[in-house]
């Protein structure tokens, strides 16, 4: 599971990247859509923390301590600050990936999350589909916000092939 996993997450961290890249400018990361809670930016820096935490921290040991609050609360960051966070995220789910024992997914997840026990290998795939989820909150905030279609190219199967 781990040598499917990791290439669904890097694509989905590369193409969180893209989009990003495609805002105009740096204020329009931060532009409160009607009918969307979150801004893309706060959506980007709540999955970088997210997979921080949850992989990098929890299961990779990087001491990494999350701040979730600010992840909804930050705004004004500029785009390429945005972007080194989710750098630093993939670098890190990277890493951990490549080093976790397979064992593990057996097991138990190390931390009780809204309150349960649940499988290493269920939180993981918990965890690729909520990046799935609000990566596509980003893609419909930057669209509703700057009127652009141009795609990130979200579902490319192409970076799969390597596994």
């Amino acid at each position: 599971m781990i040598a499917a996993l990791r290439p669904v997450l890097r694509r989905d961290l590369d193409t969180l990247e893209r989009e990003l890249a495609l805002y105009p400018d740096d204020a329009s990361l931060w532009v409160a859509v009607p009918g969307q809670p979150t801004a893309g930016g706060n959506l980007a820096l709540h999955l970088a923390g997210n997979l921080r935490h949850f992989i990098g921290a929890t299961l990779g040991g990087t001491g990494y301590e999350r701040q979730r609050e600010l992840e909804f609360n930050t705004t004004g960051l500029s785009r390429e600050a945005v972007i080194a966070e989710v750098r630093r995220a993939a670098a890190e789910v990277e890493a951990t990936l490549a080093g976790l024992d397979p064992a593990r997914l057996t097991a138990t997840y190390p931390l009780e999350i809204q309150g349960l026990r649940l499988g290493t290998e269920v939180v993981l795939l918990h965890l690729a589909t909520h990046l799935a989820f609000h990566l596509g909150q980003v893609d419909y905030h930057r669209r509703a916000v700057t009127g652009d279609r141009t795609s990130a190219g979200p579902l490319a199967l192409a970076p799969l092939e390597s596994r």
